[in-house]
């Protein structure tokens, strides 16, 4: 793989952690000049990706920032969506947590199985596919709410 294609395979799950495109850059940036310096390359996305997150962790942890999440009964506002408005996809991802927006990110874009995620992220394989299955219900309840209560197919 291209270094242009693992850096942005890279800023994209970065991107899945911190929910904002300035963090993930310095992230992937962080990460990219930690492995360089390590190992004088950057071999493949699995190292990329668990270098990445490791730094995210370790940002939040030395800066001892809380991240708030939604609470799972809390109504969130919602925009205008009818017919023609477009559609807010950070305010809709906003909705799950960061576990959950990693997880979904590695099994839908990057195609990763939850075995394959478990063994990346040291989480078991049922945490792995529980995380999946609620983000993506969160996802489907927003994504209804915003075709004004009419279920998508």
């Amino acid at each position: 793989m291209e270094e242009k294609d693992l850096i942005q395979h890279g800023y994209r799950y970065a991107l899945s952690l911190t929910h904002h495109h300035y963090d993930a850059e310095d992230l992937v940036q962080q990460a990219w000049i930690k492995l360089h310096k390590k190992y004088g390359t950057v071999e493949n996305k699995n190292i990329l990706f668990t270098t990445v997150k490791n730094i995210f962790l370790d940002r939040y942890r030395k800066n001892q920032i809380v991240v708030f999440e939604a609470l799972e009964n809390q109504d969130t506002p919602t925009k205008d969506h009818s017919p023609g408005a477009e559609i807010d996809m950070e305010t809709i991802l906003s909705t799950l947590k960061y576990e959950e927006r990693e997880a979904l990110y590695l099994n839908i874009v990057e195609g990763f199985t939850a075995k394959e995620i478990a063994k990346q992220t040291g989480k078991s394989r049922g945490g792995i596919l529980s995380l999946i299955f609620r983000a993506k219900k969160k996802l489907e309840k927003t994504f209804s709410e915003t075709d004004d209560g009419k279920r998508r197919a």
